[in-house]
């Protein structure tokens, strides 16, 4: 027998190869945007990082304005909890203030593989999500979130509040986010009814359950007890569903294209 190493290299095909540098092209693509995606995260981070004590007062700002008079300070139950807290806060604030430099590094990276169609709405797509959002949030930061410590300090009077900067920290930032991500409903009805997983007539018909879930969603992200708190919450997710419908109507799937 003739050893292997005598043999002639198998010639490898034209579309192997190809294959293979399209992989490669994709992986380096993709090192690209990720690290253009870091050196801007990190380029706003450092601002955010000098000012988070100016970035703390604004968050905490909700709660100090109901806090009772005669009350102290925020709490912190370890030597560097605070620390931690302006951490977080300047990493948060950071990905929020690059989220738009984010999201074009995002849409650089899955442009060459979207039909002119689809790059014509990647647009407003990414403009709506960011619109919905900032909305969730501004309107959890502004009213949400007043009306629920003036529940809770209500509810406690009498009590001594030895509340801790990392736990308001952590309760504001849950709300927020979640309102913020309930907030992107119409969004998420206009991409299933391009993907034709939803339909006007379908979404019309499971309304009732939407006004369900609405409230049932209010009800986990306001802990509060506060019916009048969950209306405020569950009556904008009720209004954004329909709105949600009537973009499914405005902006019906086409006829797929041959591949």
């Amino acid at each position: 027998m003739i050893p292997k190493a005598l043999l002639p290299p198998k010639r490898i095909r034209g579309s192997e190869v190809s294959e293979e540098l399209s992989l490669l092209g994709h992986l380096g693509e993709l090192r690209k945007r990720i690290l253009m995606a870091l050196w801007g995260f990190g380029t706003v981070l450092v601002p955010c990082s000098l000012f988070v004590k100016k970035i703390a007062e604004t968050v905490f700002l909700p709660y100090h304005e109901y806090l009772p008079e005669g009350s102290g300070a925020l709490a912190y139950t370890g030597i560097s909890d605070i620390f931690f807290v302006y951490m977080k806060m300047a990493a948060v604030s950071a990905v929020f203030l690059s989220s738009p430099w984010l999201f074009y590094q995002l849409w650089l990276f899955l442009k060459p593989a979207l039909r002119e169609k689809e790059r014509k709405l990647a647009v407003p797509f990414v403009l709506g999500t960011a619109f919905f959002m900032m909305a969730g949030m501004a309107f959890s930061y502004f009213l949400v979130l007043p009306l629920t410590f003036r529940f809770f300090f209500s509810l406690n009077e009498g009590y001594r509040n030895v509340v801790t900067a990392s736990g308001i920290w952590n309760f504001e930032l849950l709300m927020i986010i979640g309102i913020g991500l309930c907030f992107e409903t119409p969004v998420l009805i206009f991409l299933l009814a391009r993907l034709r997983l939803v339909t006007p007539g379908k979404l019309l018909k499971g309304s009732k359950w939407a006004v369900l879930i609405s409230f049932i969603a209010a009800a986990v992200i306001t802990p509060s007890g506060d019916p009048f708190t969950q209306a405020v919450v569950a009556l904008p997710m009720i209004v954004l569903y329909y709105l949600g419908f009537l973009l499914a109507i405005m902006f019906p799937a086409g006829k797929e294209e041959p591949s």
